[in-house]
């Protein structure tokens, strides 16, 4: 069958359709037979030894420095409340005000009979004098000069308990002003004026917390403890007694505080497990309460020539074993297994299969197929060049 165009410019642009299209698969398959696909960009990382601190975050309760119970040591009716409640107090503050009539009454009766056996002590004392003046010519007996040096040592001894008598009195007198015994942040008041103070009653007037230090009493498990222990007799781990401690908020917020471990506990709570673990933490802003349910990151040991890499860097094959990809010195990519350890600030320990020098892929893994030509770019300053 025979076609005839009417129409020149139809048939001309068919012809040209058609000697474009028979001149682009040549070049095509020119362009694939030099060059191939282009070679595969990722980051990477060059793995250094380092030294690491390794750490347990355990929970743990805010405990007060010092806690002092504010009770009376005289009865009486409170007067005064003297201190503000909630307010810092200084150590030897005056907080409460008890009735000091009676007390003043008994340290002017001690005081008189004070001042009757001086008296007493004057008389006997004249007497032996005199007495000692006569035994010497036998004016007198010797049994009359002995009776009077007893009679002498009789009214000293009365004049010293009269006087601890006094003492004792002006001291209950003094005790009717309940001072701080130690400087910290008071409490609530726990009585009101007109309350009567007992000596023998179990509840305190006050409490003071001394805040500006506090203590943190971590929970850890023995099990942990034991494994630090054999860890530092191997050799592994140096002692992280002298690391500081950090604190954080329930919420995860550090505090601009660090504290150090003190001791662990000598017991085991059988119920748990669990060993205390006590740190001293300085609190100059008061940020921390006693009560506050807080968290420690307790270090347990340092590591020296750890070699580590980021947790992006590891990829895993079907069985779930580990990997890294190796670039060597001709850019050419490896998967090799590697057995990790601990992770340290989103890092991982290689225990084996690493060496120290080594290039690490951290991004880009997929791309890099096992034994083939990469393209590498620092990690972190090109990381974002590179798009999956």
């Amino acid at each position: 069958m025979t076609y005839q165009f009417r129409n020149p410019n139809i048939l001309l642009a068919i012809v040209a359709a058609l000697g474009l299209a028979g001149c682009g698969r040549p070049q095509s398959d020119e362009t694939s037979a030099q060059g191939g696909a282009p070679s595969a960009l990722v980051t990477v990382l060059s793995v250094k030894p380092e030294t690491v601190v390794l750490v347990d975050e355990l929970p743990g309760r805010v405990t007060a420095f010092r806690t002092a119970e504010i009770r009376p040591q005289v009865g009486g009716i409170l007067e005064k409340r003297l201190f503000d409640q909630g307010a810092e107090v200084e150590a030897g503050q005056a907080l409460f005000q008890i009735n000091s009539d009676i007390f003043q009454a008994d340290v002017g009766s001690a005081a008189a009979a004070l001042q009757r056996v001086e008296a007493g002590l004057v008389r006997s004392q004249g007497k032996f004098d005199r007495a000692k003046q006569l035994v010497t010519s036998n004016a007198i007996s010797r049994e009359a000069y002995d009776d009077a040096a007893a009679d002498v040592a009789q009214a000293k001894a009365n004049v010293a308990e009269a006087q601890a008598t006094l003492r004792r009195k002006q001291l209950d007198l003094a005790f009717t002003t309940v001072r701080a015994p130690i400087a910290g942040r008071s409490g609530r008041a726990l009585v009101s004026e007109g309350a009567l103070a007992s000596v023998s009653s179990t509840n305190a007037l006050a409490t003071i917390q001394q805040i500006d230090r506090v203590y943190v009493d971590v929970r850890q498990p023995a099990s942990q403890i034991d494994a630090i222990r054999e860890a530092a007799q191997s050799g592994h781990l140096d002692d992280a007694s002298k690391v500081p401690v950090t604190i954080f908020a329930a919420s995860g917020k550090p505090y601009p505080v660090k504290g150090r471990a003190l001791f662990s506990d000598i017991s085991v709570d059988p119920g748990t497990g669990n060993v205390t673990v006590r740190v001293e933490v300085p609190n100059p802003d008061r940020l921390l309460l006693p009560g506050m349910y807080v968290r420690a990151r307790m270090p347990r040991g340092v590591g020296h020539n750890a070699l580590l890499v980021p947790q992006e860097a590891v990829v895993r094959d079907p069985a779930g074993t580990p990997q890294l990809v190796i670039v060597d010195d001709h850019k050419r990519a490896t998967r090799r297994a590697v057995a990790l350890g601990e992770i340290v600030d989103r890092r991982y320990i290689v225990t084996s299969g690493l060496q120290a020098g080594e290039i690490v892929v951290v991004q880009g893994q997929e791309r890099a197929k096992n034994g083939a030509v990469v393209e590498t770019a620092p990690f972190g300053a090109a990381a974002a060049a590179v798009t999956d």
